[in-house]
């Protein structure tokens, strides 16, 4: 024991400087996947992109996160990931690619951390096969190649991690504030999300470090408070500013941030529900991003980020989309119905849970023998921290009101550091014939390979029947030879060990590069064959935009204007077209631009133009309007001003003017009144105002009034009449110009 021991000893010490060549084509992977035509993507999410372009022009701009160059609005989240994508875009100019690059590289740096994390306790096989899965975890590089947050966050928390590993070995406390400071960091990123590793952190740090509960408690502590300023001193300061001061805080109903972080951002992801100023009802919350999409034979369509209430869940059923297994899924942006089973579910399953029998086999293998009193292993103290970050993370999702399918890369680093270390453990208990956990190595094989085809069994109509076959017979088999061979030793049992772990990766990669064979969405990021619909999960069974609305999605209860959807259009259960418009029976997108039950090229993975404009907030400009409003503009502050984001994001980004989305990113922002509004017209701020509807919310009022004291432009004057144009402010709204005297 002596002898291994000085072994290992000297293996360490002679691989400290050197390189592991088995990791370089992992980094490399990693690298195409995240990296490799992202600058095809010109607007990436283009709400953020507009944040962007606004802060690269005024520090009041760039620390508020305001939304626009005028400071009107800000956008939904902390400012932190946007500073990063800021300064990107200051050093390599303003470009799609250049606002993604620090998702990209986040995406790569979170495999290389999770590497340094598993190999040091588990060892440098167990360290490469997490990396590995990480890497191939479809919904870590579909987040990366956005401007997205989530990547960013997961990299700083897997810091964080890095920081509270080192505090522990080291023994000391600089390290455990350094480790919560981190968090208080992410928190800047995307509020509590952030915290949804505390109880890892918690527990590790008390069963990890050999010092009294008296030092414990108050290390702890200490630490807690310190990321507890860290999380709220920027809310501090813009909470303490006066609101005249800065922009309105985007996506509140109160101005704001902790309004923000503990609400829209915090309580309501649980519930599911929001208060809407203007109405009294309960609806589902209003995302942070809103698209809308459809195909000639697939229409996959979303609200603003939004979950179905309880009666409207109950009053469609015949629109309901059937899971595999004849589990009804009717949650938004196919996140499935709340449940145990729910990341099995389509649409979850295919992003993060490929690996999740092995997982499971390996927490058995890892934890077997263990006693509650201890005393507990390095490696087990170091297991119990990823269960402790794994499951209360998969439990939110199971049961979370609402929540994109992109949140789900939280997940990623406990799954793929199971996926190494069981890999490891398995494999040494199965070649040490230790009884019953010799067994579970292939028990762990052929479950796997059972979900990944459960879980492809929907896409049959898009990948083949081969694949899927492929890999539930290649799973069974190896299997049953593994198990078969338990008894012998020799190089084939070696070589059919990697073989079924190659196989149990398979398809996860091929799902990884998805986005990149079919063209990704920015602005609801997912992995899988229809990636650039945004909406995952297999292929609609709607036939067409006008049965199948929004999949099915109902509209916002409770809402002032009827259940209208972002940019006015009215619902009524179903997408219809506004009235008057020429497109009867056909989809009205966000802001006006008609659909035609076919992706306009900015969605379209088939796209003819070298440049994607995949922001799916109409990330195109109406030219002969933005011709007009800057011919007719007289020195006021605002371009024009419209309902929400979806139409002034584009505008801001071609021409970094101010462009006022009168109520915030979805539009039922209690921003503007009346009073306010005729302020800002008199002092010559805003004349121009281009309306698709009657607004949302605390809008109605204003909206109104500007209908009432206004004149309305012609459409021969501002509205196009090709096609390329019919994205934006264009076909089926109108531009209204009011001067107050």
């Amino acid at each position: 024991m002596k002898h291994m021991n000085s072994e290992v000893k000297e293996e360490r010490t002679s691989n400290k400087n050197r390189i592991d060549l088995f990791l370089v084509p992992i980094v490399l992977i990693a690298t195409f996947l995240n990296l490799f035509k992202i600058w095809t993507d010109e607007y990436a999410n283009a709400y953020y992109t507009a944040a962007v372009k606004s802060m690269l022009q005024s520090f009041h701009n760039f620390f508020y996160a305001s939304f626009d160059p005028g400071g009107y609005v800000t956008i939904d989240k902390p400012p932190v990931v946007f500073w990063i994508q800021t300064i990107s875009a200051k050093i390599f100019g303003f470009h799609g690619w250049s606002v993604i690059l620090p998702q990209a590289l986040a995406g790569i740096g979170s495999v290389l951390l999770l590497y340094v994390l598993v190999k040091r306790t588990f060892g440098v096989w167990a360290g490469r096969f997490a990396a590995l899965a990480m890497a191939l975890t479809p919904i870590v590089p579909a987040v990366s190649r956005t401007n997205n947050i989530d990547s960013m966050l997961v990299f700083t928390l897997l810091v964080a991690t890095w920081m509270l590993f080192r505090a522990v070995r080291t023994a000391k406390f600089g390290w455990v504030l350094a480790a919560f400071a981190m968090i208080g960091v992410a928190f800047n990123m995307k509020m509590l999300q952030a915290y949804m590793v505390l109880p890892a952190f918690y527990v590790f740090y008390v069963v990890a470090t050999k010092i009294t509960w008296k030092k414990k408690i108050a290390f702890l502590t200490t630490a807690t408070a310190l990321m507890l300023a860290v999380s709220v001193s920027w809310a501090v300061v813009v909470d303490s500013t006066s609101a005249d001061k800065r922009p309105y805080m985007g996506s509140s109903q109160t101005n704001s941030v902790l309004e923000l972080a503990f609400g829209y951002n915090g309580i309501n992801r649980l519930t599911g529900n929001t208060s809407v100023t203007g109405s009294s009802h309960k609806q589902p919350a209003q995302t942070e991003q809103q698209t809308a999409s459809s195909e000639t034979k697939q229409s996959s369509n979303s609200s603003a980020d939004s979950s179905q209430s309880s009666n409207q869940r109950k009053s469609s059923s015949s629109q309901k989309m059937q899971a595999p297994g004849g589990g009804n899924q009717n949650g938004m942006f196919n996140t499935g119905n709340p449940g145990p089973f729910r990341l099995f579910q389509k649409g979850l399953s295919d992003q993060i849970s490929w690996l999740l029998p092995f997982v499971i086999f390996s927490i058995v293998g890892l934890f077997a023998g263990v006693k509650f009193k201890g005393p507990y292993t390095t490696k087990q103290k170091e297991s119990l921290f990823w269960l402790a970050w794994l499951l209360p993370v998969a439990v939110f999702f199971s049961i979370a009101g609402f929540f994109h399918q992109y949140y789900l890369i939280m997940l990623a680093p406990p799954i793929a550091a199971f996926a190494g270390a069981g890999a490891v453990a398995l494999w040494s208990m199965y070649k040490q014939h230790n009884g019953w956990k010799s067994w579970l190595l292939p028990g762990g094989i052929l479950t796997t390979a059972a979900l990944q085809v459960y879980i492809m069994s929907p896409y049959v109509s898009s990948i083949g029947a081969a694949p899927i076959a492929g890999v539930g017979a290649l799973g069974v088999i190896l299997a049953l030879v593994l198990a078969v061979r338990k008894q012998r030793k020799n190089s084939l049992t070696n070589y059919l060990g990697a073989a079924a772990m190659v196989v149990l990766l398979a398809m996860p990669a091929y799902w990884a590069m998805t986005p990149i064979i079919y063209g990704g969405n920015s602005m609801l990021p997912s992995a899988g064959p229809d990636s650039s619909s945004g909406m995952g999960g297999p292929p609609s069974t709607a036939t067409n935009s006008k049965q199948s609305g929004f999949n099915g999605m109902q509209p916002p209860s409770g809402s002032s204007n009827g259940g209208q959807m972002p940019g006015g259009s009215s619902n009524n259960g179903q997408m219809q077209p506004p009235s008057g418009s020429s497109n009867s029976g056909q989809m009205q997108m966000p802001g006006g631009s008609s659909n035609n039950s076919k992706m306009p090229n900015s969605f379209s993975s088939k796209s003819s133009s070298s440049k994607r404009k995949s922001g799916g907030m109409n990330a195109e400009v109406n030219q002969k309007l933005l011709n007009y409003l800057t011919k007719n503009n007289t020195g006021e502050k605002y371009l024009f001003a419209t309902t929400d984001s979806t139409s002034a994001a584009p505008y801001i980004i071609k021409t970094g003017k101010p462009v006022m989305a009168m109520g915030g990113f979805s539009g039922s922002d209690p921003i503007l009144t009346v009073s306010k509004l005729k302020a800002m017209i008199k002092k010559g701020e805003v004349k121009y105002f281009y309306l698709s509807g009657m607004g949302k919310g605390g809008q109605s009022d204003v909206i109104t009034w500007i209908k009432e004291n206004s004149k309305e432009i012609p459409s021969s004057k501002w509205q196009s009449t090709s096609s390329s144009a019919q994205q934006g402010p264009s076909g089926n709204g109108t531009l209204y110009e009011i001067t107050l005297k």
